[in-house]
């Protein structure tokens, strides 16, 4: 079971909202997910993404693959180079 970490839509007509999540790679866009991870807004003025980090992290670290619209999110929030980083003892 190769596990991916995607969006899928909410919303409503012309107004997408969509959830960040960790879901089977062969489960389809709407269906079945593992996690809810955050939220991505792509019409709000300010910052319309939230990630929870921690979990995110601990996904990325478990082998996750990353659709590419969420590795976009993921490389503004600076993700990657979290994941990355030697935790301080």
């Amino acid at each position: 079971m190769a596990v991916k970490i995607r969006l899928t839509r909410m919303g409503r007509h012309k107004r997408p909202f969509y959830r960040i999540i960790v879901a089977d790679s062969q489960s389809p866009r709407d269906g079945r997910f593992i996690e809810i991870l955050g939220t991505y807004d792509p019409l709000a003025d300010k910052e319309g993404v939230n990630i929870k980090e921690e979990k995110a992290i601990g996904w990325l670290k478990k082998g996750a693959e990353v659709s590419e619209t969420v590795r976009t999110l993921f490389t503004k929030a600076q993700l990657f180079k979290k994941a990355k980083e030697p935790k301080a003892s």
